[in-house]
């Protein structure tokens, strides 16, 4: 099962960041579904074929960090989507996870860049338009949690 998620249209030229939110993405996915322990889910995906193009640390505070903040990031979430979270597909709510997590503890990366890795992610291994409803839902969370950011690059 976690290999038939990891393949489904995979970008082409991945980084090892990208590749490290490919896995996160996967190891969510697996975690939402079946309530495996963290750990459990780390050993499974760091076996995967390709995991060692991976940027296993990001990989790593991806993984741990959203499900350890799991509760807080879907406070986050709830206001700026249009149903309840247990409602998001899993996909969707993995992916929403992971950039929440980035919007609100990667400050080094911009929220533009959260942004568009996650409708990318949605894009190779979500539903025909998650990566719209992805978008929108982050660039609004984006203008809560990053409002200095968002401002100073809405100005130039």
């Amino acid at each position: 099962m976690t290999d038939k998620i990891l393949h489904a249209n995979p970008s082409k030229n991945r980084t090892p960041r990208h590749r490290a939110r490919e896995f996160a993405l996967q190891g969510l996915y697996q975690w939402l579904l079946n309530n495996e322990d963290a750990t459990t889910v780390v050993t499974n995906i760091r076996a995967a074929h390709g995991f060692e193009k991976a940027d296993g640390d990001h990989f790593a505070a991806l993984l741990y960090g959203a499900i350890k903040d799991s509760v807080s990031l879907r406070e986050a979430i709830a206001p700026v989507i249009d149903r309840r979270v247990d409602e998001l597909s899993p996909i969707e709510h993995a992916v929403l996870l992971i950039g929440a997590y980035e919007l609100k503890n990667n400050l080094d990366i911009p929220y533009r860049v959260v942004i568009n890795e996650a409708v990318e992610l949605t894009k190779s291994f979500g539903g025909i338009d998650g990566h719209k409803y992805v978008n929108g839902v982050l660039d609004k969370l984006a203008a809560q949690l990053r409002a200095d950011e968002v401002a100073s690059d809405s100005r130039r």
